[in-house]
């Protein structure tokens, strides 16, 4: 219909619109095309409708320079990295091999039971009803039974009323962040460690400590160092498919975290992100094996079940729960109840288990694809660890490159990549780039080495 755009940007304003009869045979349409592109350019406020009238084209704003220079300092500095989005977040031009991105591809959702789900729920009470603060009680449910389920021996079940569902798991660290270590407080992190969860520390103005984290998680003595050092009250952590490291701790080093935690009488945040991306191993929380109320424990099903669908659920016992619940309570007030229910249905749907199990080979087949094309096509780079699961690899670059000219490189080239820089909450030891292997069109992946392999040295030349 361009031609009838074309037709509205030299009509004068006011001007009224032929019947869509008359435009359909001047452009050669349907009726209906024709009124598909009017409902589009009354969306566009290039048109607009006068019930009994007719449709008449508005007048179209002359743009202006306008000057927000005022703001600058009326707003003052820019606090947490609030000025700017992370990679994970920006959208990648048409065409760009998209390794940078922190959802998965959409083939990798179970889209027809989210479908499916919406469509019910829409037609129940939870579309129109208020759900309770704490979340549909059936949801809880099924968070508490799962967290049950997941930990070798029940040691430390918990019940559905210790269950908050969450608009978000970036939500729930920020409740976690500011009702458990409060503003001015300390949070030690592994580091490298979750951009949102350091980003969500610097908006409740938590200071955050850093403990390094290899591949296989963080030094037990070095934590217990820190709390010592630090007087910090809670450790955020990512002990399955860390992001973005993709490292995962061994029963072993968990049970050494939790000795140090209660020793400090402190809390654990543990962000279960990953849970249904296993690979070759599956997540066992620790949530479930401590009963003391150390353990603060997030799950989100916005990355597993759609993007659309932003459920995550925080368990929390005794006083540090009443906190987090008043939090959202107040940031908040409750998640949509048609959220809930259609990803409530997804998860208990018997498909849902099938699925998870396809996505398990899917996601074997992507990461072996990634890793070989950067194997034989990017050879100067350097993949310390080949994760058991999760959604990413953590790659190392040569010493001295220089991280934003090289994405500016890969960008200029079709290569979206992420710097690692996001994922440090102090000072990068060394260049690193985070690759996703979740994203659309794998088949590319060959190309992406390449042109990550070119772009290195085209940076390092300069």
């Amino acid at each position: 219909m361009s031609a009838l755009q074309e037709w509205l940007r030299t009509a004068p304003a006011g001007a009224r619109l032929p019947s869509t009869r008359t435009l359909a045979a001047e452009h050669q349409a349907s009726p209906v095309t024709v009124q598909r592109a009017l409902r589009a350019l009354v969306a566009q406020g290039l048109v607009e409708t006068r019930p009994g009238v007719g449709t008449f084209a508005r007048a179209v704003p002359v743009s202006r320079a306008v000057d927000h220079s005022w703001q600058t300092s009326a707003l003052g500095p820019s606090e947490g990295g609030a000025g700017s989005l992370p990679a994970a977040l920006r959208a990648a031009p048409p065409e760009t091999i998209a390794l940078h991105a922190g959802y998965p591809d959409r083939e990798l959702l179970p889209e027809r039971l989210v479908r499916s789900a919406l469509t019910r729920a829409a037609r129940s009470d939870a579309g129109v009803g208020r759900s309770p603060t704490a979340g549909l009680p059936a949801l809880q449910a099924w968070f508490a039974g799962e967290l049950a389920t997941d930990t070798p021996g029940h040691l430390a079940t918990p019940a559905a009323a210790e269950v908050i569902v969450v608009p978000g798991s970036q939500s729930g660290l920020s409740s976690v962040f500011r009702s458990v270590v409060r503003r001015g407080g300390v949070l030690l992190t592994e580091s490298p460690t979750y951009w949102g969860a350091i980003r969500a520390a610097a908006h409740a103005g938590v200071r955050l400590v850093p403990v390094p984290a290899g591949p296989d998680g963080p030094d037990p003595a070095q934590l217990d160092r820190a709390f010592g050092e630090t007087g910090a009250r809670a450790f955020y952590a990512q002990p399955h498919y860390a992001n973005p490291t993709g490292a995962q701790w061994s029963p072993a080093l968990g049970a050494q975290v939790l000795e140090v935690v209660r020793a400090h009488d402190a809390f654990l945040v543990e962000d279960d992100w990953a849970h249904e991306f296993g690979i070759s191993s599956s997540p066992a929380p620790l949530a479930g094996q401590d009963d003391g109320g150390h353990v603060v424990y997030l799950r989100s099903l916005t990355k597993s079940v759609s993007p659309s669908l932003r459920v995550a659920a925080v368990v929390a016992r005794g006083p540090a729960r009443a906190r987090i619940l008043a939090d959202q309570a107040a940031e908040s007030m409750y998640v949509s109840g048609l959220l809930q229910a259609a990803a409530l249905d997804v998860v208990t749907h018997p498909g849902w288990r099938t699925h998870l199990r396809g996505l398990r080979d899917q996601l074997r087949s992507r990461r072996g694809l990634l890793a070989t094309a950067l194997r034989e096509h990017a050879p100067s780079t350097v993949l310390e660890h080949l994760p058991p699961g999760g959604l990413n690899l953590w790659v190392r670059l040569p010493d001295a490159t220089d991280l934003d000219a090289l994405v500016l490189e890969c960008g200029r080239a079709g290569l979206a990549v992420a710097a690692g820089t996001e994922w440090f909450p102090a000072e990068a030891p060394a260049p690193y780039v985070r690759l996703s292997f979740a994203g659309p069109h794998p088949t590319a992946y060959p190309v992406a080495a390449r042109i990550l392999e070119e772009s290195i040295a085209v940076v390092r030349e300069r």
